[in-house]
């Protein structure tokens, strides 16, 4: 006796080979959209205070590197030296021991723009280092707030 194999939509529930519907799909797609509308917010709140806070703790860094180099040299680079004196050996620093940041150029800030610096600084500060935060533009609230080191 020959058996037949069944074919079309009954064997394939039997064998559990059913595929979602449309409609299924559809629904699935509406309610992620959903939690991304609801969550990508909250998301990028959190990710534009990260970069606040890796900027502040890179420009605590550069600020540890200035006064490395200030008690070697016995003084602080100049603004045309600027931050490039701590990689970079300036003419006229003769007592330099750097480098004294790890690798060849000074890191850029979270935004991919480099850090402004200025000796002396304001209120009797030795330097001024700053970044202009998000939009690069001064002041700003936020993300785009601007951050200074003194």
């Amino acid at each position: 006796m020959i058996l037949k194999r069944r074919s079309g939509p009954e064997s394939r529930r039997r064998r559990g080979e059913e595929g979602f519907t449309l409609l299924e799909l559809l629904v699935v797609l509406v309610i992620l959209g959903l939690l991304a509308a609801l969550v990508g917010p909250r998301v990028m709140g959190v990710l534009g205070k990260a970069k606040g806070d890796v900027a502040a703790a890179q420009m605590d860094n550069l600020g540890t590197a200035l006064d490395l180099l200030h008690l070697d040299a016995g003084r602080y680079p100049s603004t045309e030296e600027g931050l490039q004196a701590l990689v970079a050996k300036p003419s006229g620093m003769e007592r330099w021991n750097g480098p004294y940041l790890q690798g060849e150029t000074v890191p850029l800030d979270p935004w991919s723009r480099p850090y402004l610096y200025r000796q002396p600084g304001e209120n009797r500060a030795p330097y001024r280092l700053s970044t202009l935060g998000a939009d690069g533009a001064p002041g700003g609230d936020g993300e785009d707030a601007d951050l200074h080191k003194p």
